[in-house]
């Protein structure tokens, strides 16, 4: 006779990586590729489903297919990233277009931890081992698309994360392969980002007392000049005061893109002045994402 399954624990406040310049190496650690999603516990319990977000909200009706590709007959509590992919790699721009939408056929879950299994409480074994125990758990009741098992190497992450970074990834997630899951942010797991850093012609700024608010950027394609979107993050008051100070000086009366841009409170200017700005990818809609501000030359972009 089968013995009663334990109760399942609600909701587990999720563990958080913290942040780093470089990827750790050596067999202690393994590496996985950071996804740009949204992250999502699935709790699995008899034919119950639940889809916790990170803050603990259950979003199961967004996520039901994905849920219900999950057809095993134990008790499991998943912990892994419902992600939108485009051109190979994840896009949360996209991602939220699907939700937007209440869609799901393009919705993917990548699954890379397991807390818990048919009445036992994994959080206290080895990272690695949560690992092998989630593969064996895919393999066993053949788990396919949309959800999926997230892969893992271990050793050198700093090669994996440049490949990463060459490939266009946000970056990767190292984790310490004999950690226990612990709900916070702690370095049992690091995250590395990939960021990119490129110089864009300014079109135009938004005003504010005394600097500005915004600045609006284009890029040279061809012959034309088209809008890549806006940084308003990354200077303090005096650096946005010069930077408004030299803007001031190359003001237009219209817009120089190719292509014209409702923008009601934008100052156009030429594009004489250049931001360097870092970002983290170019949305499909063509336009920066979580851009942060660097430095503003005249003159060429550089190369």
């Amino acid at each position: 006779m089968r013995r009663a399954k334990s109760a399942m624990p609600g909701f587990i406040k999720p563990q958080l990586a913290m942040l780093k310049t470089k990827a750790p190496s050596g067999v202690d650690w393994i590496h996985e590729i950071k996804y740009d999603g949204y992250r999502i516990q699935l709790h699995i319990d008899g034919d119950t489903r639940k889809a916790f977000t990170r803050n603990g909200h259950n979003w199961v009706s967004k996520f039901s297919n994905i849920a219900g590709a999950f057809d095993i007959p134990d008790q499991a509590i998943i912990d892994g990233e419902v992600v939108v992919t485009h051109e190979g790699r994840t896009n949360f721009s996209e991602l939220q277009a699907e939700l937007a939408g209440r869609r799901q056929d393009r919705l993917l879950y990548y699954a890379f931890d397991l807390l818990w299994l048919d009445g036992k409480d994994l959080r206290r074994t080895s990272q690695l081992a949560r690992k092998e125990l989630l593969k064996e758990l895919f393999d066993t009741h053949s788990i396919e698309a949309p959800v999926l098992y997230s892969e893992h190497l271990i050793g050198n992450g700093q090669e994996m994360f440049e490949h990463a970074a060459r490939l266009h990834f946000e970056g990767i997630v190292s984790k310490r392969v004999e950690a226990p899951y612990r709900s916070d942010r702690n370095e049992g797991w690091l995250k590395i980002k990939a960021v990119q850093r490129e110089k864009f012609p300014v079109v135009g700024f938004v005003k504010d007392p005394t600097g500005v608010a915004a600045l609006y950027l284009g890029k040279k394609e061809g012959k034309e000049l088209v809008y890549i979107g806006k940084v308003g993050t990354g200077w303090n008051r005096t650096t946005s005061a010069q930077i408004r100070k030299a803007l001031d000086t190359v003001v237009s009366p219209q817009a120089k893109l190719t292509k014209p841009i409702k923008k009601p409170k934008a100052t156009w200017v030429e594009p004489k002045f250049f931001a360097e700005v870092e970002y983290r990818d170019i949305t499909s809609e063509g336009l920066l994402r979580a851009s942060s501000f660097k430095g503003l030359t005249k003159g060429t972009r550089r190369s």
